[in-house]
């Protein structure tokens, strides 16, 4: 198996991926890959970033957003996507660290929509038996932004966020802006107005390979920031245990692979939403539209 990407994946190949957070992006050269291409990263003198790919003349496209450095393998939006809270002043931007996983970035970005794994996989933090139940939710792919949402999420947490002081019933909007980019909108325990944002941005560096980039957008002025990123990567490490044993570790697009339940209404609208979009890199199955 190739571990490039094919010239035809254009939904993959014309997106913006993160491959790094600027806050670790210094003088000396980095390298990483990105669609099986080794890339290398430097940054001038002047400050300015350049990403050259291997068997490239010309260097890639690079955005500067969200705490994180994107590029991109072929021609992408004028910007990485848009997140309007990040904007607010009062908002703490919180870069988690970058994780690799041995399971496809389709699989990181499917087990982060999904609530049901919340009691069995962070129990006492995200969920907690006996609530096992995912209430009926609405998921929707939203063709005038080409997204998938889901809206009307609800499950009581134990500790929904590391400035929880006890359990509450949380709200979630999901929303998956491109394959290999989400995010989460959920109950703020500061604010009963405005969410907390969770991004997940994932790197697919191979088909079966990816690296993970959490950032978190909160309104919490009390926590560490030491405290916050600690807190984000033990619920992310617990899912990585449970990602790197799934079989088959690419994300199957054939609706008859996987049997989902009602709880999975939102993958199912992700798997679709794949398959329309003729989604190769990371998945298995059939990939065609209509």
């Amino acid at each position: 198996m190739s571990h490039r990407v094919d010239p035809e994946d254009r939904a993959v190949l014309d997106a913006w991926h993160a491959v790094g957070f600027l806050e670790t992006t210094g003088p000396a050269a980095t390298r990483t890959r990105l669609l099986g291409v080794a890339l290398t990263i430097r940054r001038a003198a002047c400050g300015t970033i350049q990403v050259l790919a291997e068997g490239r003349d010309t260097p890639l496209p690079v955005a500067e957003r969200h705490g994180c450095l994107w590029t991109s393998l072929g021609t992408p939006p004028a910007t990485p996507l848009a997140i309007p809270e990040a904007d607010e002043p009062d908002r703490r931007l919180v870069c988690c660290g970058s994780i690799d996983v041995h399971a496809s970035g389709l699989r990181v970005v499917e087990n982060f929509l999904d609530m049901a794994h919340f009691p069995f996989v962070h129990t006492n933090i995200l969920g907690a038996e006996p609530q096992t139940e995912v209430s009926r939710y609405h998921a929707e792919w939203r063709r005038d932004v080409d997204e998938v949402w889901a809206t009307d999420c609800r499950f009581h947490q134990p500790q929904a966020a590391l400035s929880a002081a006890a359990g509450q019933d949380t709200g979630y909007i999901y929303r998956v802006a491109s394959p290999f980019v989400t995010l989460l909108y959920k109950t703020c325990p500061n604010d009963a107005l405005r969410p907390d944002v969770i991004a997940l941005f994932v790197q697919p560096t191979q088909p079966e390979r990816c690296r993970a980039h959490p950032v978190m957008f909160l309104i919490d002025d009390i926590s560490a920031q030491a405290d916050l990123i600690q807190f984000q990567q033990k619920i992310f490490l617990q899912d990585r245990i449970i990602l790197e044993n799934q079989r088959p570790r690419l994300l199957p697009l054939d609706a008859r692979a996987e049997i989902p339940t009602r709880a999975d209404s939102l993958s199912v609208a992700y798997r679709r939403w794949l398959k329309e979009k003729r989604v190769r890199y990371g998945a298995t199955g059939a990939a065609s539209g209509g």
